[in-house]
């Protein structure tokens, strides 16, 4: 990544442990065992970009989100956010908030249905900016035409509207504050094909219009083509490979990269998988993790270093970091 660029968004080893629950074993009640959602993270977003996250479910990338979200308390590691690192001591909740929020996966259940969507949007400006109700009336009547929807749209509740218009509200309330930066849990996947694109071209636009910064959090390989500057790829709880998109996605490196890249559909029969052996296997437990590299049961390069040893992100080329230790085969 350029390092002229200012960092908006940047984690060091951040790592979130679920513990489980004792049961009646007397050998599982001696023992302390998590889930290891996200097992030791560190990725920068720049001002003004796309940063995606991809990888199949239970990689733990919404995990990750709700993390940098401090939706959920990390268990280690460390993450800043405009230069100051907020996982430590006193938090100013209010202020992160007011410079970061967030849009939900499904926006039938991040909206309340009795509650009017012109309060919806304004909830936030009253809670964290503390606007008077004559400047929070304008402030929404602006980010539904910002959304493209219009302003008698404030006196519907929820209920009223379809699932793309649901997401339009959703988005509008994240923008009404103003945001530096907005992260994107899978914002197009509870959506029709045909209003996916729809949403996903207003995100673009308002990006250019306010220069807003993107976490978008995805596992449509598609998606991060076309919305992200950047890309990191999870794997059980690891970023196994990361760069800029173009680079990442013509130019896979990792295994497993390459899997999830050949795995989704291209509409030309006559195109090639970039990957002719087949990946087999299950996505490893987060509980009991395999030694070495997570990928290995599964990877068609593995050797024995591989089950020992759990490879660091390495710089390939010019900002393309992968964590392989043949990474060379896969050229």
């Amino acid at each position: 990544m350029n390092s002229t660029t200012e960092t908006i968004l940047r984690t060091e080893n951040l790592q979130k442990y679920f513990p489980i629950r004792k049961g009646f074993n007397p050998i599982s009640r001696r023992e302390q065992r998590f889930v290891r959602a996200v097992d030791g993270v560190s990725i920068s977003v720049q001002k003004g970009s796309t940063a995606a996250i991809v990888g199949e479910s239970g990689c733990g990338k919404t995990t990750l989100a709700r993390t940098i979200a401090l939706m959920t308390q990390p268990t280690a590691g460390k993450l800043f956010f405009e230069s100051k690192e907020i996982t430590e001591g006193k938090i100013d909740r209010n202020q992160i908030y007011r410079n970061m929020q967030m849009v939900y996966q499904d926006p039938e259940s991040s909206l309340d249905p009795r509650m009017k969507i012109g309060r919806s949007i304004g909830e936030p400006l009253r809670g964290l900016m503390r606007w008077e109700n004559r400047v929070v009336e304008d402030a929404v009547s602006r980010s539904l035409h910002l959304v493209g929807l219009p302003p008698e749209f404030a006196e519907r509740v929820p209920r009223q509207l379809s699932g793309g218009q649901k997401q339009r509200v959703a988005i509008a309330r994240a923008i009404a504050i103003q945001p530096s930066l907005i992260i994107l849990d899978e914002p197009t996947s509870a959506l029709d094909a045909s209003v996916q694109a729809q949403i996903l071209k207003l995100l673009l636009d308002l990006q250019k219009e306010f220069n807003l910064t993107y976490l978008l959090i995805t596992h449509n390989i598609a998606v991060a083509k076309y919305m992200a500057d950047f890309v990191a790829v999870m794997y059980a709880g690891n970023v196994v490979e990361y760069g800029p998109c173009r680079t990442v996605i013509s130019k896979p490196r990792h295994p497993y990269t390459i899997a999830l890249i050949s795995s989704a559909p291209v509409p030309d029969p006559t195109a090639r998988n970039l990957l002719q052996t087949e990946i087999k296997g299950e996505v490893p437990s987060a509980i009991s993790p395999p030694s070495g590299c997570k990928f290995h049961p599964r990877c068609p390069f593995a050797e024995q270093v591989c089950t020992s040893m759990n490879p660091a992100l390495e710089e390939i080329s010019p900002g393309h970091y992968v964590a392989c230790h043949f990474a060379n085969k896969t050229a």
